[in-house]
């Protein structure tokens, strides 16, 4: 499908009940991974194809940019036949994933307890918006399992209220939390020969990745966090605008001509003091005993990036980070996402890519971030709706070409 290459998950076969974001983002590295995802639809299709679009009467890059590496087919589970063609479908994967609302799949028929009995060896993932409890039947979107995870409240500055972030954890981070428990799932039937039960909520992706949010909120209990520029902390921990909030710590330090991405993020780490104080013209205060050590840095570090800022802000960034970098520092641009997608580098590592599209013409999308050397992937566009009903239903499940007619007529698939 994607070249000769022999791939990492060749011969796995992954029954894709996933719509939106956060299913399509899994199912997506699963395929690029080189699984045989077979994106089952409604026959009206994922709702993405006709969100957002740019262009009348094709799908929406919404759509073509989680849904790469895939086949299509529609099929209608609510009908008698419906049914029992799933059934056939879920008997022939090794991986079968949703993200319908909780119980969606349950009412259709196929609890956890059926699928195992059509197939012991299948691994089943699920991705809902939260575990069991008092918001399991919340309705989930991005924002909301940011909102519910400890992302939003740790984000923005102190004075202002919680933001959400440009990235998309509560969907795709939780996309991939997904993968991490199907590969695990897959690797265990290897030793067991039995499929199993995955399941990943958004709120917990969003919460794994704010585990460090976590980790000062019980420092707190033991005094202000010196690595925060706070002020004033009271018993939970603040929205602290740019800094890293690390050990070593960090800002972005706006640059010429001051334009909304003129900013360069820069850690200022013990060894970096003494050639930043020489890179901003103060050379004296790398042995001022007021600013020559981190613990005397830690108290005053708004002022301490401000005396950056007065420096890089009459240089454009790109001069900034050249000469940061010459100086072994650690930095980097903020790269807004015209720029990202013009870049050259990303091109060239496959991040950034242009992928052909029979309707299209052709998109820009994200590669894989994956690189396995003896697995490589060749990003290929999206599939139309239903363009594989007939390779599947009559190619690999033998139905005959007028049953397959029939299927269509009584709106099947």
């Amino acid at each position: 499908m994607t070249g000769t290459s022999t791939k990492a998950l060749e011969g796995i076969r992954v029954l894709d009940m996933t719509h939106v974001q956060s299913g399509p983002s899994a199912t997506q590295l699963l395929a690029w991974l080189g699984a045989d995802v077979v994106k089952l639809e409604a026959p009206t299709g994922d709702i993405t194809r006709r969100q957002l679009r740019d262009l009348p009467d094709v799908d929406s890059l919404y759509f073509t940019m989680l849904n790469c590496n895939k086949r299509s087919i529609t099929l209608n589970t609510k009908t008698a036949r419906g049914k029992d063609i799933l059934t056939e479908l879920i008997r022939r994967s090794d991986v079968m994933v949703e993200n319908f609302g909780p119980g969606a799949v349950d009412r259709m028929g196929f609890t956890w307890d059926r699928v195992k009995e059509i197939n012991p060896r299948i691994v089943y993932a699920s991705i809902k918006g939260f575990g069991d409890g008092p918001y399991t039947d919340f309705k989930a979107y991005e924002v909301v399992a940011q909102a519910m995870g400890g992302s939003m409240s740790t984000t923005g500055f102190e004075d202002g209220p919680p933001l959400a972030t440009g990235a998309q954890i509560g969907d795709s981070g939780t996309g991939v939390h997904a993968v991490a428990g199907i590969l695990a799932a897959l690797f265990q039937r290897e030793r067991t020969g039995r499929g199993q039960r995955v399941n990943v909520a958004m709120q917990h992706a969003v919460l794994n990745l704010c585990r460090v949010k976590l980790r000062d909120q019980q420092r707190l209990a033991h005094g202000p966090l010196a690595e925060y520029p706070n002020e004033d902390f009271g018993d939970e921990v603040p929205r602290s605008g740019n800094a890293s909030g690390g050990g070593q710590p960090g800002w972005a330090v706006r640059c010429a001509p001051g334009g909304p991405n003129d900013y360069v993020y820069v850690i200022v780490q013990p060894v970096g003091w003494k050639p930043i104080s020489e890179l901003i013209g103060r050379p004296e205060l790398a042995d001022d005993p007021d600013w020559a050590t981190p613990e005397a840095r830690l108290p005053k570090l708004n002022k301490m990036f401000q005396l950056i800022e007065e420096w890089s802000s009459t240089l454009p960034k790109w001069e900034v980070l050249e000469r940061l970098n010459a100086r072994d520092i650690p930095c980097g641009p903020i790269l807004s996402t015209k720029e990202i997608i013009e870049d050259r580098s990303l091109a060239a590592n496959g991040m950034v890519v242009t992928v052909p599209h029979p309707e299209r013409g052709e998109f820009v999308t994200v590669g894989s971030p994956l690189k396995l050397s003896d697995s490589p992937v060749d990003v290929v566009a999206s599939p139309l709706l239903g363009e594989h009903n007939e390779e599947v239903y009559v190619g690999e499940l033998g139905l005959g070409d007028e049953e397959l007619r029939l299927l269509k007529s009584n709106g099947v698939i």
